[in-house]
């Protein structure tokens, strides 16, 4: 509508128009005073009248600012904007809210509103929430399927484990009153409900019983009595006094002898399949991979190992496929939707490039303008020529000295010398270590300054154009104040997640991280209700699976816009011919004697003949097979033979069942070593064997072709090669101390054999060189988080250092130094994870770039007092200033990593279909003739309507089938039946159970009666060819046989007939049908596929890294005394199987952290299975697992979702795809002739 055609043409002129922008700018400063009085209070004290007069001046101005709006536009005119209508939402709810105040009723659902009046203030965060609504119709259909599979699992929980969480081990006697001690009337650990124990009935199958309870323990020491049989003898035999020894008292725990259940479950009662509602949020919690795996141990204890491969499966389908399914469709379908070119987004440098540019070029500027607003015209004749004329030589000269290479070096190496004097300092160094460091830092700064002068008086006002030149400037400015400025404590504020405002931003920042947001949420709904749950959920769907996968996107597009315009503009350089030229122009020094240049062909020749000798042989395998050499060709035909490489392959994998057996318990003596030790041997021969026969038939080094020459054998013959001197230091150097340090190394090389079967499995191998490929490009992004973490580094060692240290005591709330803790006989500790040196500070820097522990590290740097200090509680949160910036920056990082690994991939892709379609044009024509029968074979115009030849009731039934009040029909069962299983729950009402049993029966029916009339309608050959169809008839199969099961009494047949009663619930697969819901199913398919060979990958880093954890961390136990942070029953390194599921563990990021502390822990005084070298070694190990599997990996699946659904996309914009089975029924109910056959119902 123009302006003249409104109601007040000049009020609209003044307030709305784009030349006048004054009430859109002043509204929008009131709605940021809005956010800022919203910040301001505190929920538990009281409001500031100050505030309530601020807060009555923001609702007027708004009200009136409406006012205007409406008499300016009318009032259909105004509400036709939805912003309009957001605004007066927000109105009527303040109004609606001061209402109810007033009445003494309090509702805090206004306050929560008033912010969004910022949105439709701001331009580009209104552009932004419009392409968030284009892509809401794609991201309903991506949470829609998000959600089904949480609530399928989470109703599959309440089936297996309701009510199984409460198991606890109660006293089977009344054991206080008989013996009078005082007793909980269950056995609870010393963690209380943190960490239950949970048991399991004496003739289930869980992995924890009410035998398995610790013996009962007395100021430290283990009880090992009997209990009396008198009660007045107990006070005699349960001795009081602290220190008893180890047979002095009763060990009360054995009588916590009876496993039932009781009336909490762990975690305050939030942990639980209980009902629906917890089994969702626990689902939910296992989804996001946060303490998921201390639910999994929980139903370990409770009904059997075998639960880990239910969490297994839930874990890679509901995180690492689906969600990264979402997660990439929301990325791509919100870049779709955007309407920016890719110039014009944030992430593009054009934009800070043409800003940078304006602020330089008034910068420069800005000198001349005040030279001539200050000097007089006639001031110019006032200057000695000579003076100038002698500065301007000066400062050409200078500026030659600045350009040269030579000053750029000198620099350089005055950075590195800076940065090594930065990263040597340490805590507890030495004291002429520091002044030479006080003095380094002196002369450095000032060498800085110096170069920051000379090159200002070269270039002038040109130095500032050269952002490396800005940058320079800013670090020399901000050190010089930072040197006065900054330093000192502050008042000690007590952290609660929501009791300020910079509380809820940090605790609304840990839970996108994800970073125990379980704990958080637990808290949170113990002290106010269960449904804050909505409230975290809410947070992690929409802040980390949409806002920043949005952003994943930003960074995919930016990479893809910029290696195009890259591929246009790059141009081949071509070195210069000057050597070529310098080579020509040398010729030999007329100065040297000719009896000199005699002695030199002289010893020439003699070197030539051995030359030439190895050139004649050059074809001769080790200088000793000649090509024609019987034995060398028996082995050249040995070698071509199929069933060679089938004899080795299995003998590779039969050293890796042995390397997979070992384990650091086994008796040296027994035979289960003897077998082991020979099978070592024997694989070391046969490879060797089959290192020499490829030897000598090909070659070993010269030649073409050789063995050396192919990477893969070069990797073979490496690890024979190790083997054989693992071998020879067995045999000859067992038992000499000197000698057991190369042995240990020798036998972790050991695990290293795995790697020969890459080049035996060709899927394998393809996705090791697709990964190397893939990795190449990410070496300059490497170099970048490198550079990022040596900053952040150095930066934590100059805040943090010797300030990581705690007192360890029985009481120590009145410690507050070193001294004071060592004069009351406690320990002086230092945390794993610290800034005391360089590379414990890029340890702990990494642990929290994985997001998994940089809470604990954040919350240890904000209690930080002073060196040899007792920490105190949020001493220091300014602190925070370090922390949260750095985790903000690792978002970014992580996401240029996945753009890199994304386009790596991308390219990896197109060249190995390049090669394919290449393949295809040579053998084009053969294939097409073999492949033409099957094109040929279609389907008869007769065999298209066969339903014109059915019986007139056959066809009544077919179009029934072929229905939508079918298909209406069936859905609503299938609703009906999945909310009837949802409504189950622990301890519920008989006639809820008669209900859903009932139910179960009529649904089951149902089900029965609908395939009898598909396969009436179709046919049975028809039938089977729907996939869907296939299903049906699963569930129903599985639905009888249950049904029988338990009207036969014969449940118990089974290990656990819920299961099959739970398989019901795929039914709901049909609801999937939907045509958006179905592309993404594509997507998910042929995701399977593109992933299939990266699973191999990563059962094979596995099978390698656990093979190592076994020789490495086998032998570490946890003990009461000396307990583990993340090692446990359920994650250890004792043998193969179990460190498989810890890795798994490690994989997910879940605690991963803690098992590394367990891994660096002090050795205790005789313990045996803890070595110095795990120090040093166990970091190394552990990290490069994690960069591997968390950040390899796992991005190169989210490259292979993206590929998927690129192709997807590819292939849905031709037309040359068949007609799918909806499409076909569709065309079938129009009454097409042409449509084919159906072959189930839509």
């Amino acid at each position: 509508m123009e302006v003249e055609q409104l109601p007040y043409p000049r009020l609209a002129r003044t307030t709305l128009t784009p030349s006048s922008t004054w009430l859109n700018l002043l509204s929008a400063l009131t709605a940021l005073l809005n956010c800022y009085s919203l910040g301001m209070y505190e929920p538990c004290g009281e409001t500031s009248p100050h505030l309530e007069v601020v807060e009555h001046f923001i609702f007027g101005y708004f009200v009136i600012e409406m006012l205007i709006k409406m008499v300016s536009l009318g009032f259909f005119g105004y509400i036709r904007n939805n912003w309009n209508k957001l605004d007066i939402l927000v109105i009527c709810a303040d109004l609606l809210n001061f209402c109810l105040v007033s009445l003494g009723i309090l509702l805090p659902f206004s306050p929560v509103l008033r912010p969004l009046r910022l949105i439709s203030r701001v331009p580009s965060m209104r552009n932004l929430v419009k392409q968030l609504g284009g892509i809401m119709s794609m991201l309903a259909n991506v949470l829609f399927l998000y959600f089904f599979v949480i609530h399928v699992f989470a109703v599959v929980g309440v089936q297996l484990w309701a009510g199984k969480l409460l198991n606890r081990c109660f006293l089977g006697e009344d054991i206080p009153t008989m013996y009078n001690v005082s007793l909980s009337s269950f056995y609870m650990t010393k963690y209380n409900e943190r960490s239950p124990f949970i048991c399991a009935p004496d003739n289930d199958t869980g992995t924890l019983h009410c035998h398995d309870v610790p013996p009962y323990r007395v100021g430290g020491e283990t009880c090992s009595l009997p209990a009396p049989h008198r009660a007045s003898a107990a006070s005699v035999l349960v001795p009081t006094v602290e220190g008893t020894s180890a047979n002095g008292c009763v060990n009360w725990n054995v009588f916590y002898n009876t496993c039932r259940t009781g009336d909490r479950n762990p975690h305050m009662g939030n942990v639980n399949f209980d009902n629906i509602g917890f089994s969702w949020l626990a689902i939910f919690q296992v989804v996001t991979l946060e303490g998921w795996t201390e639910i999994m141990n929980y139903t370990i204890d409770a009904q059997s190992l075998w639960t880990c491969a239910f969490f297994i499966v839930v874990t890679i389908m509901g995180s690492f496929i689906i969600m990264n399914v979402c997660a990439v469709i929301i990325a791509t379908q919100f870049l779709e939707n955007t309407d920016m070119d890719a110039e014009e987004l944030c992430i593009n440098p054009d934009w800070t490039t043409a800003i940078y540019n304006q602020l330089t070029s008034c910068w420069t500027n800005f000198p001349g303008l005040i030279c001539r607003t200050t000097v007089h015209p006639n001031d110019s004749n006032t200057r000695n020529p000579v003076v100038v004329h002698t500065l301007k030589q000066l400062q050409a000269k200078v500026e030659t000295a600045v350009n040269s290479k030579y000053f750029k070096q000198g620099i350089m190496l005055v950075v590195f010398l800076s940065v090594v004097t930065l990263a040597v300092e340490h805590h507890g160094q030495p004291k002429e270590l520091t002044t030479v460091m006080k003095i380094s830092n002196w002369l450095f700064t000032a060498i800085f300054v110096l170069e920051f002068a000379v090159k200002l008086f070269s270039l002038q006002m040109l130095y500032f154009k050269d952002r490396n030149n800005t940058l320079d400037f800013f670090i020399v400015v901000v050190s010089l104040l930072g040197m006065h400025l900054f330093g000192g404590n502050n008042t000690i504020t007590h952290k609660n997640p929501f009791d300020s405002l910079l509380w809820s931003m940090v605790t609304v920042f840990q839970t996108l991280t994800q970073e125990d947001w379980n704990l958080v949420l637990y808290n949170t709904m113990t002290s106010s209700s269960p449904w804050a749950a909505l409230y975290f959920t809410t947070v992690i769907v929409f802040g980390k699976h949409v806002i920043l996968n949005i952003l994943v996107g930003i960074v995919v597009q930016s990479f893809q816009a910029r290696r195009s315009s890259g591929t246009n503009q790059d141009l081949p350089i071509h070195p210069v011919e000057s050597m070529n030229q310098d080579n020509q122009a040398t010729g030999t020094d007329p100065a040297n004697p000719t009896t000199k240049q005699d002695n030199v062909s002289r010893c020439l020749n003699c070197i030539d003949k051995p030359i030439r000798w190895f050139k004649q042989h050059e074809d001769w395998s080790l200088f000793m097979f000649s090509p024609q050499n019987k034995f060398r060709l028996l082995c050249q035909r040995i070698v071509s033979r199929t069933w060679f490489d089938n004899m080795i392959l299995l003998f590779i994998l039969l050293s890796c069942i042995a390397i997979a057996v070992e384990r650091p318990g086994i008796d040296p003596t027994s035979v289960e070593r003897w077998i082991l030790t020979v099978s070592r041997y024997l694989f070391s021969v046969v490879f060797m064997i089959e290192m020499f026969v490829k030897v000598v038939a090909a070659g070993f080094l010269f030649g073409k072709e050789t063995y050396c020459r192919d990477t893969w054998n070069a990797m073979d013959g490496l690890l024979v090669i190790l083997s054989i001197v693992h071998m020879v230091f067995d045999v000859f150097f067992r038992g000499k101390g000197n000698m057991l340090g190369m042995i240990k190394v020798l036998r972790l090389l050991r695990t290293l054999r795995p790697l020969r079967v890459i080049k035996r499995a060709p899927k394998l191998k393809l996705a090791m060189e697709a990964l190397i490929t893939s990795m190449k490009p990410l070496r300059k992004i490497v170099l970048i988080c490198l550079a990022f973490f040596l900053f952040y580094s150095i930066l934590g060692v100059q805040l943090f250092k010797g300030k990581f240290f705690y007192c360890v005591g029985k009481d120590t709330r009145n410690i507050t130094n070193k001294a004071e803790c060592l004069s009351a006989n406690y320990h002086w500790e230092r945390k794993v994870f610290n800034f005391d040196n360089l590379p414990q500070a890029l340890m702990s820097i990494f642990v929290m770039y994985s997001k998994d522990g940089w809470v604990n590290i954040m919350q240890d740097g904000l209690d930080a007092v002073g060196v040899d200090r007792q920490p105190v509680r949020n001493h220091n949160k300014w602190m925070l200033l370090f922390f949260i910036p750095f985790m903000v920056m690792s978002f970014f990082l992580l996401d240029t990593f996945i753009g890199v690994m994304v386009e790596a991939f991308h390219d990896c892709q197109q060249e190995q279909k390049r090669k394919d379609a290449e393949l295809l044009r040579q053998r084009g024509p053969e294939m097409l003739d073999q492949g033409g029968g099957k094109e040929d074979g279609g389907a008869h115009p007769e065999e298209l309507e066969y339903w014109r030849h059915y019986s007139p009731m056959r066809q009544a039934v077919f179009r029934l089938c072929n229905s939508s009040m079918l298909d209406l029909f069936m859905t609503a069962i299938i609703i009906i039946n999945v909310l009837i299983m949802a409504i189950e729950h622990y301890n519920q009402p008989e006639y809820i159970g008669q209900i859903t049993e009932y139910s179960f029966y009529a649904f089951t029916v149902i089900l029965v009666m609908e395939i009898v009339l598909k396969i009436v309608a179709f046919g049975v050959k028809r039938f089977r060819k729907s996939s869907w169809n296939l299903l049906d008839l699963l569930i129903v199969g599985t639905s009888i046989i249950s049904i029988l099961l338990a009207e036969l009494k014969m449940a118990n047949a089974i290990p656990n007939p819920s299961i099959l009663r739970v398989l019901r619930v795929l039914r709901l697969a049909n609801v999937l049908r939907a045509k958006k819901i179905r592309v993404l199913l594509k997507t998910i398919i042929k995701t399977l596929a593109h992933v299939g060979s990266m699973c191999l990958l990563f059962m094979f880093f596995f099978f390698i890294y656990a093979a190592l954890g076994v020789e490495l961390f086998g032998r570490l136990e946890c003990t009461p005394d000396y307990p583990c942070v993340g090692l446990n029953r359920h994650a250890n390194f004792h043998h193969f199987g179990m460190a498989l599921l810890t890795l798994y563990q490690i994989c997910t990021g879940d605690n991963w952290s803690g098992i590394m502390k367990d891994t660096l822990r002090k050795c205790r005084p005789g313990d045996e299975g803890c070595s110095s070298h795990l120090y040093w070694i166990a970091p190394i190990t552990l990290i490069t697992f994690v960069v591997m599997a968390q950040f390899v990996l796992v991005n190169l699946v989210v490259a292979a979702i993206m590929q998927a659904l690129e192709d997807s996309n590819k292939v849905a914009s031709t037309n040359s795809c068949p007609p799918s089975e909806e499409e076909e029924l569709q065309a079938i109910e129009e009454g097409r002739p042409e449509a084919p056959s159906p072959t189930s119902s839509a």
